[in-house]
């Protein structure tokens, strides 16, 4: 056999949610900051994303976190996120799944009963504490970075739909937060791909219709997800959600920067206060479990802390190979399989 590139990858996945880890064969992209290390990925280097993600070594339903060294003395280990059609600030699943892989492979040392993680991300250091036992972690909770609200009950015109209500937050990517049971959705596996056509339409709406941007780096714009959600149950119950990632299908997982932002917005609307806690339920009934720690500003916008916790699980160890004589060398997507768009970028 012959190869003209391995990469090594330990696969994962956070409540469902494969959050699959490089560890081998990928040198780290220059940067001064996280953040510039992932535009230089995106820009230079995007031939690993889709050699990873795209079929026939991958599937939309994949997202690859490169693990690099910190860009700040204050951390352990950086990480880039690669997602279908974007790179991500920050994702709690794919967080998760990082320092599980990190602490499970011992690339960063394990302590029992808990061990301390933090992660520089693009969107901000993040930390991580696992509660581990017997070599592995039990539990991982990820105090995030600040999420806020952009604003709420901001009308959208949706072709096919009609005007949809919906609130946007930032909880380490953009939301358009709705409540899908307006729409006549229960948010069940059986709605799974007409939530996703609705989502994908509704998320183009808004980034025609909406200017949505961090107030600290406007390269953070759009909003980039579409949570379809249950009404909220109450402080302490669980209420269910989907979150459709682009280009159109739901996150397996209750999505940890969705719970941020929702959290962000129930706090906005006085449902959730300093020290309440919530539960988040996926499309196939995986939970986080998510808290409000403190209250602060991101610019000039009120913000809350928050923090949320879930489960990740080590499903192998890969070895991927390029032959040179491959005739799709970063592979390749076909509507059937790949969404809604069949598109690499969020911005097609």
């Amino acid at each position: 056999m012959q190869a003209k590139r391995l990469v090594s990858v330990v696969g994962c996945h956070a409540e469902g949610e494969v959050g699959d880890v490089i560890i081998g064969g990928v040198l780290p992209p220059p940067g001064k900051t996280m953040f510039e290390k992932m535009q230089s990925m995106e820009r230079d280097f995007d031939g690993i994303r889709k050699l990873l993600i795209s079929e026939p070594r991958g599937s939309v339903a994949r997202h690859v976190n490169l693990i690099v060294p910190s860009t700040r003395p204050d951390c352990d280990a950086g990480v880039i996120i690669m997602e279908p059609t974007v790179y991500a600030p920050m994702s709690g699943s794919n967080a998760i799944c990082t320092v599980t892989v990190l602490l499970e492979t011992g690339i960063v040392a394990m302590t029992e009963p808990e061990s301390f993680v933090r992660l520089d991300t693009p969107a901000g250091p993040v930390t991580a504490r696992a509660r581990c036992a017997n070599g592995k972690c039990l539990a991982v909770e990820i105090e995030n970075v600040p999420s806020f609200v952009d604003r709420l009950d901001v009308n959208v015109e949706v072709e096919g739909i009609g005007t949809v209500t919906l609130d946007t937050a930032y909880g380490g990517m953009l939301f358009a937060i709705v409540d899908a049971t307006k729409l006549g959705f229960s948010i069940t596996p059986d709605e799974a791909r007409e939530l996703a056509l609705v989502g994908e339409k509704i998320r183009g709406a808004c980034r025609e219709q909406l200017s949505v941007v961090h107030p600290e780096n406007p390269d953070i714009s759009g909003v980039q997800i579409v949570q379809l959600n249950r009404p909220f149950a109450g402080v302490g119950k669980t209420t269910r959600n989907t979150c459709i990632v682009s280009p159109g299908r739901s996150d397996r997982s209750p999505t940890g920067t969705g719970t941020c932002a929702r959290m962000a917005v129930l706090h906005a609307r006085g449902q959730m206060k300093v020290g309440d806690e919530m539960f988040h339920e996926s499309i196939i009934g995986s939970r986080f479990r998510g808290r409000i720690l403190a209250r602060t500003t991101v610019g000039s916008r009120q913000a809350i802390v928050p923090a949320i916790e879930g489960r990740a699980w080590i499903t192998g160890f890969m070895s991927y190979v390029v032959d040179p004589t491959d005739p799709w060398p970063e592979g390749y997507r076909i509507t059937d399989t790949w969404g809604v768009t069949g598109s690499l970028s969020m911005t097609q």
